[in-house]
């Protein structure tokens, strides 16, 4: 009796102008016949925001490194410098 455990990304997708969307469910086999299955969502966008107490913003890139291969592909081309511009415009707007 073989137990495995394998993630797969079952959804990538674009809301909005900037959020990627991931889903991944982690499926579990025995004997190659699945037993089990749940899903994790997580969203990505193009940086995190902070502003000090002198009312400047920092905005930093987000590290994508470490997301799938294809994760990586959408939101590198999601993300455009336009893009980017707009979501640092749309944060600070809302004084997030």
């Amino acid at each position: 009796m073989a137990i495995t455990k394998e993630a797969v990304i079952e959804k990538i997708e674009v809301v909005g102008s900037w959020n990627v969307q991931v889903a991944t469910d982690t499926v579990i086999k025995e004997d190659g016949t699945e037993i089990s299955r749940s899903r994790h969502r997580h969203v990505l966008q193009p940086c995190t925001s902070s502003k000090d107490s002198d009312g400047k913003w920092t905005h930093t890139a987000t590290d994508i490194s470490g997301e799938a291969t294809e994760v990586q592909a959408v939101a590198n081309a999601v993300w455009t410098d336009t893009v980017k511009a707009n979501y640092k415009t749309f944060v600070e707007s809302q004084g997030i």
